[in-house]
């Protein structure tokens, strides 16, 4: 992305990924996927939830309210890099974020990576190790981060026909990384996306996850006001987005150091996206 694409994305990224991108199915509830219950012993698969409305991809914004006062938070990290981007890392821009990561495990922080094929690419190493490490799940955020909706601040769009062929390269690029806890998620690259786009990615039976709090973290220079605003909007089964990429979020590490010890403060317990929605599935 050109640095105006950039800035772009990360004012819109803080002030209207809620609100999402045109027509947002999590709004209206979705039923989880039934699942019968692994023998005693056996390893638990990544829950997904039921198809949406007329089979279109679930999507899934936050868990529910515990009743019984249980807080739990959901952090995410996205590793993006776009297909274009190959130059910059060979002239040394860094996509990756590893003390970042080592950051997540020395504070024993559970978490979902949203890792692009691109970005496995380039870094296979940290595809890998971020890929077996049980505290760590990775969801797919496409192979190439480009957008796929039309006027998506400024990314560049995936042809229609290529959407499906862009997910399953990177789930591709995941396993030839060696990448052995890939889930059945899909983080829409800009948070773009619409029913038709859903219908498009319907085959893949993956559940598509959005998020409930944005942490700002694009392009940040001040971790305080990320920390501050990841902890004005966090509230029990609450998914917060950020990126564990060093140029493009540069102060992330540092907002994590205030916000993992205040939220515990507060009572929360850190769970990756599978345990909230395993959570759905339960109500």
């Amino acid at each position: 992305m050109t640095i105006t694409v950039r800035k772009l994305l990360a004012v819109a990224l803080l002030g209207a990924s809620l609100a999402g991108c045109g027509s947002d199915p999590a709004t209206a509830p979705h039923k989880a996927a039934s699942s019968a219950s692994p023998p005693a012993g056996a390893p638990k698969s990544p829950p997904t939830l039921a198809p949406g409305p007329g089979g279109i991809t679930p999507v899934f914004q936050r868990g529910p309210k515990n009743p019984q006062g249980e807080k739990v938070v959901a952090l995410t990290f996205d590793a993006d890099m776009t297909a274009d981007q190959g130059p910059r890392a060979a002239g040394g821009e860094h996509f990756d974020n590893p003390a970042l990561i080592a950051d997540l495990k020395r504070m024993k922080v559970p978490a979902t990576v949203f890792m692009t094929g691109r970005w496995a690419k380039e870094y296979p190493a940290e595809a890998r190790a971020i890929g077996t490490d049980p505290n760590f799940e990775v969801g797919n955020h496409s192979y190439s981060h480009y957008a796929f909706k039309a006027d998506c601040y400024g990314l560049p769009v995936v042809e229609k026909e290529r959407r499906r062929a862009d997910v399953e390269k990177a789930a591709a690029q995941f396993k030839k990384a060696g990448v052995q806890n890939a889930v059945p998620y899909f983080r829409f690259p800009g948070g773009c996306y619409d029913d038709e786009v859903l219908r498009t990615l319907a085959p893949l039976k993956m559940t598509a996850v959005q998020w409930d709090v944005v942490s700002g973290d694009a392009f940040a220079k001040d971790a305080n006001a990320v920390a501050e605003q990841v902890l004005a909007g966090v509230q029990p089964g609450s998914l917060v987005v950020m990126h564990c990429t060093r140029s493009a979020a540069p102060v992330t590490g540092a907002a994590l150091q205030r916000i993992v010890p205040e939220l515990r403060k507060r009572g929360y317990r850190f769970v990756k996206v599978s345990d909230l929605i395993r959570s759905a599935t339960h109500h």
